[in-house]
């Protein structure tokens, strides 16, 4: 394939992957529709400094990602899509500067590897399913590496400056962690490698600080200036005390550092096996003599540090989406090295896949052949469990599946057995016919397979995770002066919010995002305790109140009588009239 081919065919498959998935599910509750509640009230303000969700200031975050999805808001409408476009973007581009990158450091072959381990690594779709910046941050972080790199190797300054304008957006997309790790990761390279002084003085660091100043900065400004306190929350507070997790109020898990770390092999799936062929040659990377201008020890340490770093945070199993492009071209240049050795290691590494493929189809097999006996009335709530427990972890909800879950998921888990199982036994005979390319455009295709049987499912499991048959439902009736009431935090059923576009009173949930935005002087008065719903739900104004089933009973025994209006996803709406 040449490079028309090859852009083309990483153009076509992400697109195929990303866009394609972006019109459904309904967008989730927390995390997913939250932001794009921000978003939406950046539009509906005019506000592009602070922002707000569900009414109330919510300074969390860097603003880079709702800026895009405002954008988007503002050409294409208040949806899916547009909310889904950034991400889908990103992920588009990131796939070209792997592509680029690996093919300036190893070669053409590398560089396909790399786009194609971009597009379809398992950790990367996985967390681009909701609205969370980290794909537009490794996407940054990537792009300086490459031109820090370019810059070195070609002996081309002004490169570094495209540097400077990369940190300066990973700080607006993430804040302080998109300039601390990388000048990490450089300050500890240039060192092992024994060109600190030289990097230094390359660097331009004085011009350069000023062009990530000037683009960062002004943002940070004029959210200080509009907000009291801004910066103690959203540097010490956000950042710093949530990195040492005595963030206000508490609201995150963290995940097993053995678990964290191990997740990582599941993360690069299916080109897993071929970093651990990378991993045989660590010794040989850390001695001067064998990679003379350090480029493997730049991407074993980029990946590395970004582990290291989060290893002592209150971590989530996203967080080190950072170090997935690092490990992604780590493992392209094992497989096109490998493809230049005698066979016997690349069909090991098939061997492998296949093995783990063979244990997760019988995994899924099992899990099918248990529900086969199972009818699911209503959506595939009925069958799940509630684990609230684990429910700050960003996976939490993957606790609630049960055999029975199986029998409204079928068909999508059929079709992932299948594809991982044809696929990787595909794969496997091309490499040992050493028909390359082939196994590895095989393996890209299985991965795009499981993706949309993956998507499929998410689809049944939505209704679960959104309120968005409840929000449809409520809009369809509701009248000026009606209220929507959440039983518990905001983020419970934040897709209320964005799909009514209606503001949500909170009972007994001032807590998690909105707890510090609520106590500034405009915040409206949305935070209920038990009397105030009592008072509200004897009054004349009709009152929706969304809570989960199993709190059903006694939520009517505070208010009395109650009508259900509706049910979905183990969630009910009661009525007052």
């Amino acid at each position: 394939m040449g490079t028309r081919s090859q852009i083309a065919f990483l153009l076509a498959l992400t697109l195929a992957i990303y866009l394609s998935s972006a019109f459904r599910p309904a967008l989730l509750d927390d995390a997913d529709s939250v932001h794009a509640e921000a978003a939406r009230e950046i539009l509906e303000r005019g506000d592009w400094v602070t922002l707000y969700a569900n009414g109330i200031r919510y300074l969390e975050k860097a603003p880079l990602m709702y800026w895009a999805m405002a954008g988007a808001f503002r050409l294409l409408g208040v949806w899916e899509l547009p909310a889904r476009l950034p991400l889908v973007l990103g992920t588009l581009a990131l796939v070209l500067t792997l592509y680029a990158f690996g093919r300036f450091l190893f070669g053409q072959r590398t560089g396909f590897y790399a786009g194609l381990g971009g597009a379809t690594s398992f950790g990367i779709y996985l967390f681009t399913r909701i609205l969370i910046p980290e794909v537009l941050l490794a996407l940054f972080i990537t792009g300086a590496f490459f031109f820090f790199l370019a810059a070195r190797k070609r002996q081309q300054p002004l490169l570094y400056y495209g540097m400077y304008v990369c940190l300066a957006l990973a700080v607006l997309t993430k804040g302080l962690i998109g300039v601390i790790l990388p000048a990490g990761i450089v300050g500890a390279w240039a060192l092992l490698a024994g060109s600190l002084p030289r990097t230094l003085r390359e660097m331009r660091l004085a011009a350069g600080t000023l062009i990530l100043v000037a683009i960062a900065a002004p943002w940070h400004i004029l959210a200080g200036l509009r907000t009291e306190k801004f910066f103690w929350f959203y540097f010490m507070n956000e950042q710093l005390l949530r990195y040492l997790g005595k963030r206000i109020p508490v609201d995150y898990d963290t995940v097993p550092l053995p678990v964290f770390l191990g997740l990582h092999l599941v993360w690069l799936f299916p080109w897993t096996p071929f970093l651990v062929l990378a991993l045989r040659d660590l010794p040989r990377v850390l001695r001067p003599r064998f990679d003379h201008d350090r480029t493997l020890l730049f991407l074993w340490l980029w990946a590395g540090m970004v582990l290291l770093f989060f290893s002592f945070s209150t971590r989530q199993e996203y967080y080190s989406f950072a170090a997935y492009p690092a490990l992604i071209l780590l493992a392209a240049k094992a497989l096109e090295e490998g493809e230049r050795l005698p066979a016997r290691g690349l069909v090991a590494a098939h061997w492998a896949l296949l093995a783990v493929a063979a244990v997760t189809a019988a995994g899924l097999g099992v899990l099918v052949a248990l529900s086969l006996r199972v009818q699911v009335e209503g959506d595939i709530a009925a069958t799940l469990t509630r684990n609230p427990q684990y429910y700050a972890l960003s996976l939490g909800h993957f606790f609630d599946l049960t055999p029975a879950s199986f029998a409204a998921l079928r068909w999508p888990a059929v079709g992932a057995a299948v594809a991982l199982l044809a696929g990787s036994w595909l794969a496997l005979h091309l490499r040992r016919l050493r028909r390359n390319l082939a196994a590895g455009l095989c393996l890209a295709l299985m991965a795009a397979a499981f993706f949309f049987c993956a998507h499929a499912a998410l689809n049944v499991f939505s209704p679960h995770l959104s309120s968005r048959g409840l929000a449809d439902a409520i809009a369809a009736v509701a009248r000026p002066g009606d209220r929507i009431v959440i039983n518990g935090e905001y983020e419970s059923g934040s897709t209320l919010n964005f799909y009514t576009g209606r503001r949500l009173d909170i009972l007994n949930g001032r807590s998690a995002n909105l707890w510090w935005g609520s106590f500034y002087p405009d915040a409206p008065r949305i935070f209920l305790e038990d009397k105030d719903l009592v008072r509200l739900w004897q009054g004349h104004g009709r009152i929706f109140l969304v809570t989960e089933v199993e709190k059903q009973p006694a939520l009517e025994k505070l208010v009395g009588k109650a009508q259900v209006f509706t049910r979905s996803g183990g969630k009910v709406v009661l009525l007052n009239r």
